[in-house]
């Protein structure tokens, strides 16, 4: 590492024999995106193991080829610090679990410029962020939608962002969420296997779409419940409303989901009554291999008072 500059090895997998150089760096380097290092090759910051700078995104990779990225370091935050209160399951030196509320976003965006689980940590974490990315910023390496609670990790160093993406990527990582869905199951569990990606008929939904990413859920019903059911997602992937969207296509949308689901009328005074309007989903249990300890965490969070109201008030 030489001052201003991280300097990273990416070995092309043999998978990824004759991609765009882009693509095949990013698959590489998962804690790069793809645009981020399409502007690393504009910038002359890529070259191959003679030195030559590789420039050209569009250049086929070869498998097996060794590159070098010279990443300079992050620029500050132009997010602003804020005080918000979190609920902090584990915490060391390198990186922070979270259970987070419903209600709060987790990145600033048009919508949300402030406010957000990003102003939290920033606040929380006061300076000691992973760079990742190009901006100095808590090194989030996943999302949760706004309207559903539950655990989420962070991380604070540039090696444990890189050691937990790497994870994200292999699908290493043990996700499983809660869900009370609509109507009861006949069958009781199953594997949702269908790509997901942006509706071509609505760009705000996520759909499922030939030739999307892919995109597994594992399901398990836990309990059946008044015309509904309580059912545990474990995913093998996690693309956006993941849960959402493969739930909803089997006729089972989660309770409450504004997007994906249509409340039934037996559901409706029930939703009104407890003053729940978000979608019935609780990311319960996080498991993974610390990324620099080499050791396994795995956390358990009970659902929020909101959502345990809606299941006690749903039990038969």
């Amino acid at each position: 590492m030489s001052s201003g500059v991280s300097i990273i090895e990416a070995r092309i997998s043999t998978e990824a024999d004759g991609w765009r150089i882009d693509r095949a760096l990013a698959e590489a380097v998962p804690t790069l995106s793809r645009e981020r290092l399409k502007a690393l090759l504009s910038s002359g910051a890529v070259s191959d193991s003679s030195g030559a700078l590789i420039r050209d995104p569009a250049r086929k990779a070869v498998g097996g080829t060794v590159f070098t990225v010279a990443v300079p370091d992050a620029t500050p935050s132009h997010n602003e610090a804020q005080q918000i209160a979190l609920n902090i399951v584990y915490e060391d030196e390198y990186l922070i679990v979270i259970d987070k509320q419903a209600g709060l976003v987790v990145h600033p965006a048009a919508g949300n410029p402030d406010g957000t689980l990003v102003n939290a940590l920033l606040h929380y974490c006061a300076g000691n962020l992973s760079g990742i990315g190009g901006v100095a910023r808590p090194g989030i390496v996943h999302r949760i939608d706004k309207d559903t609670s539950g655990l989420m990790v962070a991380a604070k160093t540039d090696r444990a962002h890189e050691g937990l993406a790497r994870q994200f990527h292999d699908h290493s990582i043990d996700r499983r969420y809660k869900a009370i869905v609509s109507g009861r199951p006949t069958r009781l569990e199953g594997t949702i296997d269908a790509p997901l990606a942006r509706s071509p008929s609505n760009r705000k939904k996520v759909a499922i779409v030939p030739g999307g990413k892919r995109a597994v859920t594992h399901y398990t019903t836990l309990k059946m419940l008044k015309d509904a059911a309580l059912v545990e997602c474990r995913l093998e992937t996690g693309r956006t409303h993941q849960v959402r969207v493969h739930m909803a296509s089997l006729g089972h949308p989660l309770i409450g989901d504004p997007v994906y689901g249509r409340t039934k009328q037996a559901h409706r005074a029930i939703l009104e009554t407890l003053n729940f309007h978000r979608q019935a989903l609780h990311a319960a249990r996080l498991g993974f291999i610390h990324p620099v300890k080499s050791n396994a965490l795995a956390f358990d969070s009970e659902m929020p008072a909101d959502m345990q109201e809606l299941y006690d008030t749903l039990c038969v």
